[in-house]
């Protein structure tokens, strides 16, 4: 089992600057590749980004692209979303996400972690 904690959401006004963290434990030792997952009031949990094991590939939803940026620290085993030039469509509860194979769905993602909701003001 791999328990995930998001933290760092908040209220941001648009323009603004936000980074998110997803501090993983329980079986770390597994080369799980991350993602991150956002949800709006309404409607569906829809894909943001998301990072090999290694770090070396990263993928990112247009909507995102440009603005938002996926890293992580294995030696922490967290991950991080940088969150720039923030929108009020950004609006949502953010989730990070571990998984073995795949990326860009839901399914795709073997745990999950509770959320941490950012919002933006206009």
């Amino acid at each position: 089992q791999v328990q995930l904690v998001e933290s760092g959401g908040g209220l941001v006004q648009a323009g603004g600057s936000l980074r998110l963290s997803c501090a993983a434990s329980g079986r770390t030792n597994r080369n799980f590749a991350m993602g991150w997952f956002r949800q709006a009031p309404g409607k569906e949990r829809e894909f943001v980004a998301h990072i090999t094991w290694s770090g070396g590939s990263t993928y990112y939803a247009d909507s995102v692209k440009g603005r938002f940026t996926i890293s992580r620290d294995n030696a922490k085993n967290t991950v991080y979303l940088q969150m720039n030039s923030l929108k009020p469509e950004d609006t949502a509860v953010y989730y990070c996400a571990a998984g073995l194979t795949g990326w860009g769905t839901w399914d795709k993602y073997n745990y999950w972690g509770q959320g941490t909701q950012v919002t933006v003001s206009s």
